[in-house]
């Protein structure tokens, strides 16, 4: 009896779908708005990189998707800054963007915003390490 209660488990656990995994990623793609300009631009961020945007410093520190087989899912826990007319530097986010509800999580900034377009494992953009070289 023990023994058919074990392949019905087994059974069980063989049907079930199996959680996906998340696709970590080394580039996140954002856009941004200049609300004086109108000008809208995308950029490609590597992971820990920090590049300005504006008056902003925009750095991914991980950028998550699901697999292609999956419902698309896609996010990034980000740091933005902004460079005051003094000079400094304040923290203005800190946290998960989500691609597929770029509303939720945006930096709307009085002149700049920012959000989540996407990641991806490669960009045209060449990697820090390679930019100096």
């Amino acid at each position: 009896m023990a023994g058919c209660g074990l392949a019905l488990a087994a059974l069980i656990a063989a049907s079930a779908p199996a959680a996906a995994q998340r696709v970590t990623n080394s580039v996140a793609e954002f856009t941004g708005v200049d609300k004086i300009t109108g000008r809208i631009i995308t950029f490609d961020v590597y992971i820990d990189e920090t590049v300005q945007f504006g008056a902003l410093q925009v750095t991914p520190r991980v950028c998550y998707s699901a697999p292609d087989t999956e419902e698309p899912k896609t996010d990034s826990f980000v740091e933005v800054d902004e460079i005051t007319l003094d000079r400094k530097i304040r923290r203005i986010f800190t946290g998960w963007m989500f691609a597929e509800s770029p509303g939720l999580n945006a930096v709307e900034h009085a002149v700049y915003d920012v959000w989540l377009k996407s990641c991806k494992q490669e960009s045209d953009v060449p990697a820090p390490e390679a930019a100096g070289g």
